[in-house]
């Protein structure tokens, strides 16, 4: 029988498929019969969509691999059958997530958000702001997403450096080590945090962390929520030590009453980083080539987690 692919129907709109495989779509909402459940044995979940859409693999038993649309894994993980091979979307948002990255250095800087919150108030807010020009920003995190970020940098006259588990050169730019961090701290104007969600990573942007770096530096989080102690950071932006700009929170999404929403030199984006027109080709040329390495049992890209197949 052939084998049963269940994906987005916009993932699969308008895509050939090898011809061993079958491809049905879902989009989250009341979940298909058991009649296709039974048979999938490859699954997109769809995108940002809750945790029941990981939580259906339980009701899969030909479950050979789940396909993330998402870089991150850390909401799929514990949904994860036994012997099943997660692969994630590495690749598919850098474009977007790394434009966000510079968009909120660049908005914070220049205090657009300040303009912003003037605007309805008709004040004129004139004021010399600091430049991103002649900046030291250090990256944290030398994935996809770290480098484009480096890569965007580069033309505003920046001294960019790149962090990464280990020191070493990766596709001709150097890496530093994180046992660096400290060190290059102390020397930052800016941070951008791009690194995964994982146990080392948890709680990597402690008091610690946030003390080593100079007043006022700018802490810029497009990576995931708790990777930053929310409470410590708070505690530094309320006393204006430190500007954040935060696309991703812990909480998430962020309470209204949140402090966070009204601490001035804070910017906060609602987790969109990856969600742009860039997303959807990306994604296709992926889950196409992932579905053809399936069909014909070519090793498959992005393994997170591998499985039994």
């Amino acid at each position: 029988m052939d084998e049963l692919v269940l994906m987005p129907s916009d993932v699969a709109a308008g895509q050939q498929w090898p011809g061993s495989v079958q491809v049905a779509t879902w989009d989250g909402g009341p979940p298909p019969g058991p009649g296709v459940l039974d048979r999938v044995a490859l699954y997109v979940p769809p995108y940002l969509g809750p945790a029941e859409v990981y939580a259906l693999m339980g009701a899969m038993p030909a479950l050979a691999v789940c396909q993330t649309l998402t870089a991150g894994t850390d909401a799929v993980v514990a949904s994860l059958p036994a012997g099943v091979t997660l692969c994630n979307a590495a690749g598919v948002h850098d474009a977007s997530t790394a434009e966000l990255a510079v968009a909120l250095v660049l908005a914070s800087l220049r205090g657009l958000d300040d303009f912003a919150r003037a605007m309805p108030h008709g004040v004129w807010r004139a004021g010399r702001r600091t430049s991103l020009a002649d900046r030291t920003v250090v990256v944290v995190g030398a994935g996809g997403v770290g480098r484009a970020i480096a890569r965007r940098l580069a033309p505003f006259e920046t001294t960019t450096v790149l962090v990464g588990r280990s020191e070493r050169t990766q596709d001709g730019v150097a890496v530093q080590a994180a046992s660096d961090l400290p060190a290059l701290l102390a020397r930052a104007d800016v941070v951008v945090l791009a690194v995964p969600l994982t146990d080392q990573t948890r709680g990597l942007v402690n008091a610690g962390f946030l003390a080593a770096l100079p007043d006022g530096a700018l802490v810029v989080n497009v990576a995931r929520g708790p990777v930053v102690d929310t409470d410590a950071l708070l505690a530094e932006v309320s006393r204006g030590r430190l500007l954040a700009a935060l696309d991703v929170t812990d909480p998430e999404p962020l309470p209204d009453n949140h402090p966070l929403w009204r601490t001035p030199g804070v910017l906060v984006s609602p987790h969109v980083g990856g969600n742009t027109t860039a997303f959807l080709p990306r994604a296709r040329v992926l889950v196409a080539e992932q579905v053809a390495r399936f069909a014909t049992g070519e090793p498959l890209r992005h393994v997170v987690v591998a499985g039994r197949r």
